[in-house]
């Protein structure tokens, strides 16, 4: 089947921002469980959320070098359908998990997209390397990475976009997907609602379907 643009809204703290990015046509959302981000929230709140969504909607949580029996454990109480690990998970780690899983890599200078050939997982997250930082840096990085590591499985971009760039980015990469955070807020953990309906409507304005069965 045809799948359209997947648009994941990240970072997401409260039910209004949830519900807004829903009603603007996002594909997913996105709940960081990273205690040292700004926009941390709690499984507790989580899971509130979750169960207010429809059916339909990923709910993908994100996880920072977190040990994998507390992911699947937070998947359960939360009722996640991915996980985003960003971490030191090796191929094998990833193997068996309940859930769609998306590995993330950051992309920085000396980036060798054949480090991903030996995972088997749903989908890539590729985002810009920063020191010091996991995600939210509002940086992007060399697009034609991203179209390179297209060989080696689906591709979600991240990394600095905005409703300014990411018509140009979906062109360019023809990515599975787009994921945003910084890019759409007013300040960190709260989204701008203008911003999260215009990204949505502009990288689903480019005409890229991706042949896939089944969406995360």
């Amino acid at each position: 089947m045809q799948q359209d643009l997947f648009v994941k809204i990240c970072g997401i703290t409260n039910s209004e921002d949830a519900h807004h990015a829903v009603r603007c046509g996002a594909d997913a959302i996105g709940f960081i469980f990273f205690e040292q981000s700004p926009r941390f929230i709690s499984h507790r709140r989580a899971a509130e959320i979750v169960k207010s969504l429809p059916e339909h909607i990923s709910k993908i949580g994100v996880f920072v070098n977190t040990d994998l029996r507390f992911v699947r454990d937070i998947v359960k109480h939360v009722n996640l359908s991915a996980v985003q690990l960003l971490g030191n998970e090796g191929p094998d780690d990833l193997v068996n998990f309940e859930t769609s899983v998306i590995k993330v890599f950051r992309v920085g200078r000396n980036y060798d997209v054949e480090v991903m050939k030996n995972y088997i997982v749903d989908a890539f997250l590729l985002d810009a390397m920063k020191e010091g930082a996991f995600g939210g840096t509002g940086k992007t990085f060399d697009w034609n990475i991203a179209v390179k590591a297209k060989e080696y499985g689906r591709i979600i971009l991240s990394g600095g976009l905005t409703p300014d760039n990411v018509e140009d980015a979906v062109r360019f990469v023809r990515p599975y997907g787009v994921d945003v955070s910084s890019g759409v807020e007013a300040s960190p953990g709260k989204k701008d609602p203008a911003k999260v309906r215009d990204f949505i409507a502009r990288a689903k304005s480019i005409p890229v379907s991706y042949r896939d069965d089944e969406q995360l």
